[in-house]
């Protein structure tokens, strides 16, 4: 990398270094050589102790001359933009203006920066850097392309460049540290080696449902698959596109009644800290029909190698509720998973398709559960959704079809 220094630099030489290029941070400490690598306030117990460390070691982010790292300090996006660049080691030529412009003309000829992530200027670069903004950069980092603003963090989650914070909650209004930012880049500068990460399937999946409104290709891949020339004759860059959000609303064709769908949310039975799992809790009293109407003792509980599809929905407007029933829940419908004996599964209770899930009454719970064997594939792998009315006023919006493995 081109080492660059100017007399403005000189002036704020010791805030470049990822401190903060405020007034307040230049009087608070001086930055501390780069062979010192024992911080009091980063142990060998630290989270990011190790990422501390290398970082460090390559020079591109700097302590302080009083032993400390301050690794919960901020990072604002101009400091945030020139660790990457310096750890990239991309060009940096001079230029005009303040200290951060040459890396953020390196960030922006590497795409790595877009002018509308946010403002161009002053007062947008010296911002503190939000989880969302460093996802984006770090997905770019990659070699990840989007044109999707939500979709940056889905695809920095599935890369396992982000973590999530507690149980996968991705916080992207959150701001950035500096053991966050060193941490992340050396994950960037791994997967950019070739090697793998750890992922963290729960923020990916949380990820999946701010993206599109779903975490179905997170939590059952194995479920939802379809050759590769379905999805690239549709035009799709992946599966996972082919998921489509303007159909997650259904209006009915006289325009009376309509439904929107807020997330398909699957759930995992057989993971005990699947986070979505409180959507149907308890799971102790949910029961699963089997087209028997006499038989309800069919426990949800007893069948923990299955997925439950929860349809977190509802009706935006019914203006004639003689046509259109008032369900307090979305009408859907999964197609698909077909049982190969029916007979075991009305006579016996043997689950081996698509059933409905509820409480008390057959329609209480807005579910649906799917055992992860023992079905079998003989229509298209289909997500309905249905006005709640039948004959001329029955229509139905599809947010997927996929041809599946039949």
């Amino acid at each position: 990398m081109k080492k660059i220094i100017t007399g403005a630099m000189l002036t704020a030489a010791l805030t470049i270094g990822i401190l903060s290029s405020t007034v307040q941070h230049v009087q608070a400490a001086t930055v501390a050589s780069a062979a010192s690598l024992q911080f009091s306030d980063v142990k060998s117990s630290h989270w990011a102790y190790s990422a501390v460390q290398k970082a460090i070691s390559k020079g591109y982010i700097e302590g302080y001359t009083n032993g400390t790292f301050k690794p919960d300090v901020s990072v604002t996006r101009a400091e945030f933009a020139k660790m990457v660049v310096a750890a990239m080691e991309l060009d940096v030529q001079e230029a005009s203006g303040k200290w951060y412009v040459p890396y953020v003309n390196s960030a922006t000829k590497a795409g790595l920066y877009a002018s509308a992530d946010f403002s161009n200027n002053d007062a947008g670069w010296n911002k503190v850097m939000t989880r969302d903004e460093m996802a984006r950069m770090a997905a770019r980092a990659i070699g990840e392309i989007t044109k999707e603003n939500d979709k940056w963090i889905y695809l920095a989650t599935k890369a396992g460049l982000i973590q999530g914070v507690g149980k996968g909650q991705l916080a992207p209004k959150g701001l950035t540290t500096r053991a966050q930012a060193v941490v992340l880049i050396e994950r960037i500068l791994s997967k950019n080696t070739g090697a793998n990460l750890d992922v963290d399937k729960y923020a990916v999946g949380n990820a999946e449902i701010a993206w599109h409104g779903t975490n179905i290709f997170t939590v059952m891949p194995e479920m939802w698959v379809t050759p590769e020339s379905d999805w690239k004759r549709a035009g799709k860059a992946s599966i996972e596109d082919m998921w489509d959000e303007s159909k997650m609303t259904i209006t009915s064709k006289d325009g009376l009644y309509q439904g929107k769908l807020e997330a398909l949310i699957a759930i995992d039975l057989a993971d005990p800290n699947d986070p979505n799992l409180g959507l149907i809790a308890p799971i102790n009293t949910l029961k699963w029909f089997n087209n028997r109407p006499d038989v309800n003792n069919l426990m949800v509980k007893d069948q923990k190698n299955s997925y439950v599809l929860y349809f977190k929905g509802k009706t935006v407007f019914n203006k004639d509720p003689k046509k259109y029933n008032t369900y307090d829940y979305l009408k859907f419908r999964v197609d698909g998973f077909e049982s190969p004996d029916f007979d075991a599964y009305t006579e016996k209770g043997v689950l081996n398709t698509t059933s409905r899930v509820y409480r008390n009454t057959r329609t209480d719970i807005p579910a649906v559960m799917i055992p992860k064997t023992g079905t079998i594939q003989q229509t298209d792998l289909v997500i309905r959704l249905q006005t709640p009315a039948g004959g001329s006023l029955f229509s139905e919006s599809i947010p997927l079809r996929l041809q599946g493995n039949q």
